[in-house]
């Protein structure tokens, strides 16, 4: 298995088990309407586990394209290996949101709320302030990346089962800084669902937001990329 093809499939499990919580919530007739945060927080650990303990041995599971831009920022991945891990990642997403969508189809027909619909597939602020809204995400993601790079460190490690304290740093993240925007903390996470959103056929579905589809990208490239710094200047 080559990375291109890891990361892809590693997102896409992140993708399909962690927006398939979501709609199990958040969905007319489903049987876990109405589960609740901690569900959701719950769901996507596992979808974190699932996805780095498949793909990690070949492409260091980065499944984040922010993950990828902050480790190439200090030399732990060729730029060269850049776009084709982000285009992987991308890739990965839409199709786990297709499938996502698949699965819920007739739960989306059943659900009248346009906002739940798209909170199935991408993010949105609790309380709208741009500024606000893009550090929540920065913190955020910088948090996962400080946390994935000591946890990956040589001392540390514990090879493949890095995907259980990786799950359990997103499960933390989720319950305790979820709240403003719904912790994206990945820009393929929101914006290749928020496209598939735009897409495909789902029914009464409103629209994509646009508006606000930046700030999932931007803070958590900002928030990757100084926690990156802060690690190498930590470590020498």
């Amino acid at each position: 298995m080559t990375p291109f093809l890891a990361e892809f499939i590693g997102t896409m499990f992140l993708i399909l088990l962690g927006n398939s919580v979501v709609a199990n919530v958040s969905l007319a007739r489903s049987k876990g309407q109405n589960g609740g945060w901690v569900v959701i927080a719950l769901g996507w650990a596992v979808a974190v586990f699932v996805g780095v303990y498949s793909s990690a041995s070949v492409s260091g599971a980065h499944l984040n394209p922010a993950i990828t831009i902050g480790l190439a920022s200090i030399g732990k991945l060729a730029w060269s290996s850049v776009p084709s891990y982000i285009l992987a990642q991308f890739l990965g997403a839409m199709t786990g949101a297709g499938l996502m969508w698949l699965a819920y189809k007739k739960h989306f027909d059943a659900t009248d709320d346009v906002d739940a619909k798209l909170g199935v597939f991408c993010n949105s602020p609790a309380i709208a302030d741009v500024f606000y809204n893009l550090l929540t995400e920065a913190i955020g993601t910088f948090v996962l990346m400080l946390g994935v790079l000591f946890i990956a460190a040589p001392q540390n490690s514990l090879g493949a089962l890095d995907a259980l304290p990786v799950a359990l740093l997103v499960l933390g993240i989720g319950l305790s800084l979820g709240g403003p925007t719904g912790y994206a903390i990945n820009p393929a996470r929101d914006l290749g669902p928020r496209i598939m959103h735009f897409l495909l056929p789902v029914s009464k579905k409103g629209n994509s937001h646009w508006e606000y589809s930046w700030i999932p990208v931007a803070g958590p490239i900002i928030g990757a990329l100084a926690a990156a710094q802060i690690f190498s200047m930590i470590n020498g």
